[in-house]
């Protein structure tokens, strides 16, 4: 198997192994990352319900806005993870559950939950 290949299917398990165990609900929304080698895009989802809260990426004008120049940096994931803390925050919700997908939590993951964290939220 190749090495992109091998990559692919490791984070795949990892993120079902992961996945079974956790869950959003009304209060406590899960927050689904999914890394690039661009961008970094998460979203703040409702399990029983099916619905996505809000999500916010590295390429929304908002987010391009306060960075200059590239999108797939721990400083645009600090930026986006601010960014949707601030919209759970305002809709009144302050706990969540991370999900980081089969991604390591360290570089732009930890940078995003990081910055959602210094918007107030609580995980």
């Amino acid at each position: 198997m190749e090495a992109a290949k091998k990559r692919l299917v490791t984070r795949k398990r990892k993120k079902a192994h992961i996945r079974k165990r956790i869950s959003g609900e009304e209060d406590c929304l899960r927050i689904s990352v999914f890394r690039s080698l661009k961008h970094i895009h998460a979203q703040a989802i409702d399990d029983t319900g099916g619905n996505t809260i809000a999500s916010v990426s590295s390429l929304d004008k908002d987010v391009k806005e306060k960075i200059d120049g590239f999108t797939g940096n721990k400083k645009a994931a600090n930026v986006a993870g601010k960014i949707l803390g601030e919209k759970l925050v305002e809709k009144g919700h302050k706990k969540i559950i991370f999900d980081r997908n089969g991604f390591l939590y360290h570089g732009r993951v930890k940078s995003l939950a990081d910055g959602m964290r210094e918007a107030g939220l609580k995980f």
